[in-house]
């Protein structure tokens, strides 16, 4: 997008001409007249309208479209939790993931200060157990660009402490996030009764 012309752009939020007049062709006729993205900010509804060939809904597309570029100009993007503690990851994890019915694995991708990229279930399973491989937490972590993950699952029987199993899982996946480069900063159990960890990760 960023060597496109700002005819080529504006013609894409038009979406179509008129009757023998492409939408590049409105769109380059349309800031001759503005003249420029400048005077076509400046521009209201009505006098879109009194444009050859811009209709109601073609001046709501370029209306829109500049609403779309100032909001992104005016407004700071949404502060990302930073969980640099076993407190702040269960903080955020129990009230979305700890009181589920079934068991559910997933991953905290997580860029270089450990803030927050975004969550992503991996497996859901039944009761009492849940299907997670290391592959499949990586996949999710290399194509997010994470730098490293925090993981996590619940007990829906209530008890937070961990399982052999849940111990050995553990084992692999700081071995295999080691390997790669995308450490395993912690797992969090998640349970009505609160949150368990594996000491050994600190």
């Amino acid at each position: 997008m960023a060597v496109m012309s700002d005819a080529e752009l504006l013609a894409i939020v038009l979406g179509h001409g008129t009757s023998g007049h492409s939408a590049h062709r409105l769109a380059v006729s349309l800031l001759e007249q503005a003249p420029g993205l400048h005077g076509l900010i400046r521009m209201s509804r009505d006098e879109l309208c009194r444009l050859p060939g811009i209709g109601a809904a073609q001046a709501a597309r370029v209306l829109a479209g500049i609403e779309v570029g100032r909001r992104t100009l005016t407004r700071r993007p949404a502060s990302r939790p930073q969980f640099l503690t076993a407190r702040e990851t269960a903080e955020h994890l129990l009230p979305r993931y700890g009181a589920h019915h079934v068991e559910r694995f997933g991953v905290l991708l997580l860029d270089t200060k450990q803030r927050l990229l975004r969550d992503h279930i991996i497996s859901q399973g039944s009761l009492d157990t849940s299907l997670a491989h290391p592959r499949e937490v990586f996949r999710a972590a290399v194509g997010s660009g994470a730098a490293c993950v925090i993981v996590f699952h619940n007990h829906p029987s209530g008890d937070p402490f961990p399982s052999p199993d849940d111990y050995s899982l553990t084992q692999r996946l700081a071995k295999v996030g080691t390997l790669i480069g995308v450490p395993l900063v912690d797992h969090l159990i998640l349970a009505d009764g609160g949150t368990g960890r594996f000491e050994s990760m600190g």
